[in-house]
């Protein structure tokens, strides 16, 4: 109990040192989420979105998420409804071929291959073309006098984000080296937080991290594997955790947080994760991550010095692990 009180204060403490709070937001009330498509009309695929708006009118900061395999436009509202909160556009991008798509209607024994299937070159492929095609249709319609998003993004400021083959997806676009001879990054994206990331399945780490210029945070658990019908999918720890070693200095970030299975990042534990999942998880995630939007998507000094300095302990608990370089 005596331990509890000192932690509690110790807490009170580090926080009180910072007017910077990237967990306080406006009692301002949020309207409910829009959903759009993109049709791509020159790979004739259509994109389901969702977008979550700040309460204020003006051309917010956009950030865009990209779901893990077998998920949705739907998936992770805890980090839309937050950081739309903190004044960002955060728009969901739903992948078809690789979303939800891929199980449902599935006898039970049928969805692990599929989900195996899925998880495709190809899909990869997909995804990371999603992105930019998104992009160029925000701006369209940023622009548009009629439409619900006319004068509400501002596409200079653009942080890309996702889980698991989202966080893969988000690695391609925002500075990756590929291996096959030709780059998949946005230039429109300037900074990106990968959940749940992971090294290519064949390839050099070094050669593919080496060259990230911009700002990257990283987030996995001591337990983040995704397993589905006793198939390991998306790389094990190993891969998880060989991704920031081999980033170059130069606003780097990673979070490990103990105990956390590959489910932690979303809104319930995945088939398979028996854990329960520690409440405290979702509050890094979210702290750590608004701050890095705010440093480097708006450029606030307070937000950088908070997650470059002691403000971080003030959620995170013992045996978590954040580093930088």
């Amino acid at each position: 109990m005596k331990s509890l009180v000192c932690a509690f204060f110790t807490s009170l403490a580090v926080t009180a040192t910072f007017a910077y709070d990237p967990l306080k937001v406006p009692e301002a009330a949020l309207a409910a989420p829009l959903d759009f498509t993109v049709q791509d009309a020159s790979r004739e695929r259509a994109l389901p979105i969702r977008v979550y708006l700040p309460a204020a009118s003006k051309a917010a900061p956009v950030v865009l998420f990209s779901h893990g395999l077998g998920g949705s436009r739907e998936n992770n509202p805890y980090l839309g409804k937050h950081w739309s909160a903190r004044g960002y556009a955060v728009i969901f991008v739903q992948h078809p071929g690789s979303d939800e798509s891929v199980w449902k209607g599935q006898g039970p024994a049928r969805i692990p291959m599929a989900m195996k299937q899925a998880a495709s070159v190809q899909n990869f492929i997909l995804r990371a073309a999603d992105i930019p095609a998104v992009l160029d249709q925000l701006t369209h319609w940023n622009a548009e006098e009629a439409h619900a998003l006319r004068g509400r993004l501002d596409l200079t400021r653009v942080g890309m984000s996702g889980h698991s083959f989202g966080a893969v997806t988000t690695q391609a676009v925002s500075g990756q080296t590929m291996p096959i001879g030709r780059s998949l990054t946005d230039p429109r994206i300037k900074a990106a937080v990968m959940m749940s990331p992971s090294v290519p399945a064949a390839g050099n780490a070094e050669r593919a991290f080496g060259s990230v210029t911009m700002p990257w945070l990283l987030m996995t658990g001591t337990k983040d594997v995704a397993r589905i019908g006793g198939m390991t999918l998306g790389g094990n720890l190993d891969s998880r955790l060989g991704v920031y070693p081999a980033l170059p200095p130069g606003d780097k970030y990673e979070l490990v947080l103990h105990e956390a299975e590959h489910g932690a990042f979303g809104e319930r534990a995945l088939p398979g994760e028996g854990r329960q999942q520690n409440p405290n998880h979702h509050r890094v995630i979210l702290a750590l991550s608004t701050a890095f939007w705010d440093a480097f998507l708006k450029g606030d000094t307070e937000a950088k010095a908070w997650l470059n300095g002691e403000g971080t302990r003030s959620v995170l608990e013992k045996e978590d692990n954040w580093q930088r370089k």
